[in-house]
């Protein structure tokens, strides 16, 4: 059972925030950016599996039904998190009710994959989603700073630092080295300390979106640990706490 459901939640990572064009998240309302949404879902759970299952099928037809729920809601970080969370509970029960689906695939000799496919999805969700729902969170405080604040950063900058900083805390909790967490938030105190110490909404706005950020990065790397200790061994094991 671990290994089919490591195989799915990365290819659920895979469809939703590697694979899903902006193009698909414009219209999902529409009956076509649906559709090739669902296809992208079945491929990367076929692809992950190494097999065609009905239990796929299901899996995609409950996707694109949340979806289509999540589209006509008002959105924010609670439709994101809700939506995932149903996204979350039917792979898992996909995964419960049917753990033969990685046995039955092309790749159940890789003994090692499953892991693999733990890290990289754990890694995706801690980078890609994790500036998704951190974005949605800052968005409203982000629309109360000054507009003289916001057009002195570089466009993108911000994101860029996020992806980083959260990469950096997943690596360092699975490499064993969770104290380079402390360093890297002094280190990035020190950098903004001299932007943000005369303006007290802005500094609020960064220490929010910091402890955001490394909070989203912790919790994801140590929910990565754990589902390792169910699966096949892989090196990093060896060396994490």
């Amino acid at each position: 059972m671990p290994e089919t459901l490591a195989a799915l939640l990365f290819a659920h990572v895979l469809a939703d925030f590697v694979f899903q064009t902006a193009w698909m998240v414009r219209h999902k309302r529409r009956a076509d950016g649906l559709a090739l949404h669902g296809l992208v879902v079945l491929a990367t759970a076929m692809a992950a599996t190494g097999r065609f299952d009905p239990g796929l099928l299901w899996l995609t037809a409950l996707h694109v039904g949340f979806d289509a729920l999540k589209a006509r809601s008002k959105g924010g970080l609670a439709a994101f998190m809700a939506d995932q969370a149903a996204h979350l509970a039917v792979i898992a029960a996909l995964a419960f009710g049917r753990p033969d689906i990685w046995a039955g695939g092309l790749w159940a000799g890789a003994t090692a994959l499953p892991a693999l496919m733990a890290v990289a999805a754990g890694a995706i969700v801690a980078t890609r989603a994790g500036g998704f729902a951190v974005g949605l969170l800052m968005g409203p405080f982000a629309a109360r700073l000054p507009e003289a604040i916001t057009a002195e950063s570089l466009p993108g900058a911000g994101r860029v630092i996020g992806l980083l900083e959260r990469g950096l805390i997943f690596a360092l909790v699975l490499l064993g080295q969770p104290e380079g967490v402390g360093l890297l938030i002094a280190a990035k105190s020190i950098l903004r300390f001299g932007a943000v110490r005369d303006d007290r909404a802005l500094s609020e706005y960064v220490i929010i979106g910091t402890l955001a950020s490394f909070g989203w990065a912790l919790v994801v790397a140590y929910a990565t640990l754990s589902g390792l200790a169910a699966l096949p061994p892989l090196g990093i094991r060896a060396v994490a706490p």
